[in-house]
C-alpha cells in the first residue's frame, strides 16, 4: 500500500511538471497567428504569379486613387492584443511588405510613436486654361509674315518675267504717273530756286558792303564826296531791294517745299501703300486660281476655303486703297493748283518790281502776300533755317 502510494504520490507530482513542459513548449497565440498570415501570403503570392495580369485588381484602392492600408492596420492591431504582455516589450511596430517583396513579415520591437507612413491628401485634379505664350505668338506672326513675303515675291517675280498677270487700273495709273513726274519737275524748281536765292543772298551782302566801303571813302575824301556819296546812297537801295526780293523768294521756296515734300509725299505714301496691296491681292488670286483649277477632295477643299477667305480679305484691303488714293489725288489737285497760283503771282511781281527798280510795287507786293522782312543789317536765314 506504502509503495502505491507512493508511486501515486510520485504521479500526482509528476503531473504538473509535465503541465509545465507543455505550456512552456506550446508558442504564443501571436506567433501562431503570424505563422497563418505568413502562411496564406504565401498562398496569396503562388496565385499572383500564377495570374499576374489579376494580382492588380486584388489590390484594395480608395476613392482618391490611394491603396488602401486598412486591412494591414487590422492585422498590426490584432497582433499587438494576442502578444502577452510578459514579454516585456512596450509596444510593437508591424511591417509588411507587398506581394513582390522577399521578406513577407517582419515584426520589429521598440517604442512605436504612431503611424510613419505620411498619407498624400489628393482632391479633384483642374485643368487651367493654357496662357498665351508671347514666344509662339511672335513665332506665329513670323510664320505668317515669311508666308505673305513669298507670295509677293513670287507675285513680283513673276510679273517682271512676264509670266503673271496683274491687275490695272488705267485711270488710277495715269493719275500716279502724273504726279510722280510732277513732283520731278517741283523738285527741279525748288532746287533752282534755292540756287538764286543763294546767289541773291550773296549780292545783296555784296552790295552792302560796297555801300559801306563808298560812305566811307566819302568822308575821308573832300574832293571825291559827292560822288562816293551817289554810288553808296545806290548800292544801300540796291541791298534794300534785293533783301525785299530775297524774302519773297524765300517765301515762295518755303511754299513749294511744302508742296513737293510734305503734301505731294504723303501721297506717294499712300500710293505705296495701294501698290503692296494691289501686289497682295494679286498674289492671294494666283493661289486661289491655281487652287481651284487642281483636284478637289477631302485635303483641298480646307486649303480652298482658307484661301477663299485671304483672297475676300486682300481684296477689301486693295478697293479701300484704291478709293483713299483717288480722293488723296482728287484734294491734291485742288490744293496744288490753289497753292502754285499765288506763290507764282507773288513770284512774278517781286522779280519785275524790283528789275523795274519800282521799290514801292516791291513793298506793296510782300504786303499782299504778309510778308514780313527781317531788320536790315541782319544776314538773311536760309531757307533751311525758315523750316
Amino acid at each position: 500500500m506504502s509503495d502505491c502510494s507512493n508511486d501515486t504520490s510520485t504521479l500526482g507530482t509528476s503531473k504538473p511538471a509535465t503541465e509545465e513542459v507543455k505550456s512552456s513548449s506550446e508558442p504564443y497565440p501571436g506567433i501562431l497567428y503570424l505563422k497563418e498570415r505568413r502562411k496564406k501570403k504565401n498562398q496569396e503570392s503562388t496565385m499572383a504569379q500564377e495570374s499576374p495580369k489579376n494580382s492588380a485588381a486584388e489590390i484594395p484602392v480608395t476613392s482618391n486613387g490611394e491603396v488602401d492600408d486598412s486591412h494591414e492596420h487590422g492585422f498590426n492591431r490584432d497582433l499587438k492584443r494576442s502578444l502577452p504582455a510578459g514579454l516585456g516589450l512596450s509596444e510593437t511596430q508591424i511591417t509588411s511588405h507587398g506581394f513582390d517583396s522577399t521578406k513577407e513579415g517582419v515584426i520589429e520591437a521598440g517604442s512605436f510613436q504612431g503611424s510613419q507612413r505620411t498619407q498624400t491628401k489628393s482632391g479633384p485634379v483642374i485643368l487651367a486654361d493654357e496662357t498665351k505664350n508671347p514666344a509662339m505668338e511672335k513665332l506665329e506672326l513670323v510664320r505668317k509674315w515669311s508666308l505673305n513675303t513669298y507670295k509677293c515675291t513670287r507675285q513680283i517675280i513673276s510679273e517682271k518675267l512676264g509670266r503673271g498677270s496683274r491687275t490695272v487700273d488705267l485711270e488710277l495709273e495715269a493719275q500716279i504717273d502724273i504726279l510722280r513726274d510732277n513732283k520731278k519737275k517741283y523738285e527741279n524748281i525748288l532746287k533752282l530756286a534755292q540756287t538764286l536765292s543763294t546767289q541773291l543772298f550773296q549780292m545783296v551782302h555784296t552790295q552792302r558792303q560796297l555801300g559801306d566801303a563808298f560812305a566811307d571813302l566819302s568822308l575821308k575824301s573832300l574832293e571825291l564826296h559827292e560822288e562816293f556819296g551817289y554810288n553808296a546812297d545806290t548800292q544801300k537801295l540796291l541791298a534794300k531791294n534785293g533783301e525785299t526780293l530775297l524774302g519773297a523768294i524765300n517765301f515762295f521756296i518755303a511754299s513749294v517745299n511744302t508742296l513737293v515734300n510734305k503734301t505731294i509725299e504723303d501721297t506717294l505714301m499712300t500710293v505705296k501703300q495701294y501698290e503692296s496691296a494691289r501686289i497682295e491681292y494679286d498674289a492671294y488670286r494666283t493661289d486661289l486660281e491655281e487652287l481651284n483649277l487642281g483636284p478637289r477632295d477631302a485635303n483641298t477643299l480646307p486649303k480652298i476655303e482658307q484661301s477663299q477667305h485671304l483672297f475676300q480679305a486682300h481684296k477689301e484691303k486693295y478697293d479701300k486703297m484704291r478709293n483713299d488714293v483717288s480722293i488723296k489725288l482728287k484734294f491734291l489737285e485742288e490744293n496744288k493748283v490753289k497753292v502754285l497760283h499765288n506763290q507764282l503771282v507773288l513770284f512774278h511781281n517781286a522779280i519785275a518790281a524790283y528789275f523795274a527798280g519800282n521799290q514801292k510795287q516791291l513793298e506793296q507786293t510782300l504786303k499782299q502776300f504778309h510778308i514780313k522782312l527781317k531788320t536790315p543789317g541782319v544776314d538773311a536765314p536760309s531757307w533751311l533755317e525758315e523750316q
